[in-house]
């Protein structure tokens, strides 16, 4: 089985995810049913679903079956990350999200139009924390209804909820990071928040969620999780590359991440080998989402020509080939499945976008 093939459980899951919000809907009392079918809106409205998908490999790396059976629990994931999206885009400002207004920036815009009392913005940060909250609820009901043993539903659900805590763990970390000097902010700390936040909820989390539910072996979870680590960093390394505006045409991206000021790999590194100049045009343009495209681009000059730039490349390169070697010397991952993973690295590195 390939990605491809896996991919083509994608209306299935379509399926599955607006089957669970009108069961959801149901027992949502008449007065906030509306609110309620934005959290469907939102998650409908696109996503590469690739989350799911892994939970999907994930059981078949482990059973050597078709997934079928997981896709209750690969439409977990997809709830899990409207919740992280949503409250992720009220923490970073974020006005549009998949093609559309954020879930906040909408509901304030409805109070403004309705003539509602009261302030549009705390409106709707309020109720998109609320309805970030409401997805927790459709993501465990999804996980428990998957069609495995008790035994195997249940020590998914303890996986989920190891996923959750140490998610939050590396969103309270970037959080800090934000607020501190990036000259205080070492590779360590950054590549701490990649590993606990992005590798553990986009690779880690959804292979061993999967590879659970299916009866996966401690020694095949362990090989998954050293596997998933390395690619998931590599992951949001490479994200952050495309997040500063590098292969912006091939991405479609822009440098978001330094006016929103992130403090990536090639800024902390910019920064620590920068001259007092270099950091001066990093310091206007970071966290400055007025700063003039020519202040942007010098900023990301600074990263290019400090060597900041090759050297989170050097790290994805590094990164990649060691999670590799650990697939390539795994006795767990059985050598029909060891396709599969190499095709999911190369999705989630060699990417542009």
């Amino acid at each position: 089985m390939d990605l491809a093939a896996l991919y083509r459980y994608l209306p299935r899951l379509e399926r599955e995810l607006r089957s669970s919000y009108r069961r959801g809907g149901r027992t949502a009392p008449a007065s906030v049913r509306a609110y309620v079918h934005r959290n469907e809106e939102f998650t409908l409205r696109g996503g590469k679903r690739f989350r799911a998908v892994l939970v999907l490999a994930g059981y078949h790396v482990a059973s050597g079956r078709r997934p079928d059976p997981a896709l209750s629990a690969a439409a977990a994931l997809e709830h899990f990350q409207s919740w992280m999206l949503i409250h992720d885009d009220i923490i970073d400002h974020s006005e549009q999200r998949r093609g559309g207004p954020t879930v906040h920036r909408d509901l304030a815009g409805a109070h403004r139009a309705e003539g509602l009392g009261g302030s549009s913005e705390e409106f709707g940060i309020g109720m998109g924390i609320t309805l970030g909250d409401l997805e927790e609820p459709y993501t465990v009901e999804a996980i428990a209804a998957t069609r495995a043993t008790p035994a195997a539903r249940l020590a998914a659900l303890s996986e989920y909820v190891r996923m959750t805590r140490l998610t939050a763990f590396g969103q309270l970390l970037d959080i800090r990071n934000g607020t501190l000097d990036p000259g205080r902010v070492s590779e360590a700390d950054v590549l701490d928040v990649h590993r606990l936040k992005s590798a553990l909820y986009t690779v880690v989390g959804p292979l061993r969620l999967g590879a659970t539910l299916a009866g996966g072996s401690p020694t095949l979870l362990n090989d998954l999780e050293s596997i998933g680590v390395d690619l998931g960093v590599a992951f949001q390394l490479r994200d952050d590359v495309l997040g500063t505006g590098f292969d912006a045409d091939q991405s479609g991206k822009s440098s978001n991440d330094l006016v929103e000021g992130k403090r990536t790999l090639l800024v902390v590194k910019a920064w620590q080998d920068g001259t007092e100049a270099d950091r001066t045009r990093l310091a206007r343009v970071l966290g400055n989402p007025g700063a003039p495209p020519e202040d942007v681009e010098r900023a990301r000059e600074v990263i290019r020509a400090t060597g900041s730039l090759a050297y989170s490349e050097s790290r994805i390169e590094a990164l990649t080939a060691r999670a590799m070697r650990r697939l390539d010397v795994s006795r767990a991952i059985r050598s029909s499945a060891k396709p599969l993973v190499r095709e999911i690295a190369d999705r989630l590195v060699r990417r542009s976008a």
